[in-house]
């Protein structure tokens, strides 16, 4: 039996877990936001991905954080597969998980550990265009279909249902007349990699205050 992750007190480092299926472009971003001291008080311990032939597995490998491969098709059953993940975070020490394009949902067992400390960054203004399904170049070919006048990234709270729990922040930016899935993905990208490190350094720096799934966030002056 795995015991809830509890935060009593809000100077505690933040350690994070990263979970990535792909490049691992704002993982990058994430570690620079560290490496450069716009973040303080935490530090990324381990990475896991779904996918072995991940990008994110090779940048923490050069930079010598941990780096697990772990996919539900090396286990029997989901429960051996989520037990596998619990023990890599107990591990670490990992307090907070950060979700850079991680492509499962995760378990229950998990999210109710890490309740409220489990952020996802997602390419477009949630709650529009999310949910199952809708990842990668999908979001942005339904927000041009959409004939929507603005896109974004949002960085959310999981709670168990894709795309679904409070958000964070969010940033947007209009689209062009001749807006294509290509040059929208490069715009939106870029929001990503600003807004998902302010959101870790809000939590690191005990700025976020969940009640009832509202989300408070204190004057951030520095």
């Amino acid at each position: 039996m795995y015991q809830k992750i509890e935060f009593v007190n809000l100077a505690d480092k933040l350690k994070i877990a990263v979970l990535a299926s792909g490049r691992g472009s704002n993982f990058q971003a994430l570690l620079e936001s560290i490496e450069t001291g716009l973040i303080r008080n935490a530090g990324v311990v381990c990475v896991i991905s779904n996918n072995s032939d991940a990008g994110v597995l090779t940048i923490a490998r050069s930079k010598n954080i941990p780096a697990h491969h772990i996919s539900r098709k090396q286990f029997r059953t989901d429960a051996e597969f989520n037990n596998t993940i619990l023990n890599v975070l107990s591990m670490y020490e990992v307090n907070f998980i950060v979700l850079t394009g991680y492509m499962k949902l995760l378990d229950v067992s998990i999210i109710e550990r890490f309740q409220k400390r489990i952020i996802n960054i997602h390419p477009a203004l949630l709650p529009q265009f999310g949910g199952k399904g809708m990842y990668g170049r999908f979001v942005h070919d339904a927000v041009i279909a959409s004939g929507a006048k603005f896109s974004g990234a949002t960085v959310h709270i999981v709670d168990g249902i894709y795309d679904h729990g409070s958000i964070v922040l969010q940033e947007r930016i209009a689209l062009d007349e001749n807006e294509t899935s290509e040059t929208l993905a490069a715009k939106v990208l870029e929001i990503e990699h600003r807004i998902l490190p302010q959101a870790v350094r809000l939590f690191a720096e005990g700025k976020v205050e969940i009640t009832n799934g509202k989300i408070k966030i204190q004057n951030n002056d520095g």
